[in-house]
Order: structure tokens, then sequence, then C-alpha cells
């Protein structure tokens, strides 16, 4: 599990660092590897769109449920019980 979980905290930082890209310079880090340009896709950068994606869907279901039990997290969030 530990694996899964740096493999996906991997894909979301690359998902992030792109999407900065796109924000910052209107370029697309995926899409320039991987495709003809932004805005374009090939069946390889769909892939790594789906996995970043997934990863992202993997730590939401898998890191908000360990921090919201944490009793020290919820205290400081003002979420104590």
């Amino acid at each position: 599990m530990r694996a899964a979980n740096i493999t996906a905290l991997i894909l979301v930082i690359i998902g992030a660092l792109n999407w900065l890209l796109v924000g910052l310079l209107g370029f697309d880090l995926v899409a320039w590897l991987f495709a003809d340009g932004f805005g374009t896709l090939s069946t390889l950068s769909r892939i790594v769109y789906l996995l970043v994606g997934l990863a992202g869907v993997w730590l939401l279901f898998t890191l908000l449920p360990q921090a919201s039990t944490n009793r020290e997290w919820d205290e400081a969030h003002g979420m104590a019980t």
C-alpha cells in the first residue's frame, strides 16, 4: 500500500507541475512530450492524464480518511467532537 501511495503522490505532483506550466506559460508539458502540441491528444498522453487523475482519486480515498481520523488534525481544524 505504501508503494501505491508514493507512486500516486509522484503522479499527482507531475500533474500539478504540468498545470502550473499551463497556467503560467500556456505550455502543456505532457502534450509537448507525447502529442503534436497543446490541445491534441495521443494515446500515450491520454494514458498519462488518466494515470494522474486516477492517482488523485487514489490519494483522495486513501489519505483523506487518515487525516480525518487523526485527533490532532481534527483539533487543529476545529473538527474535534
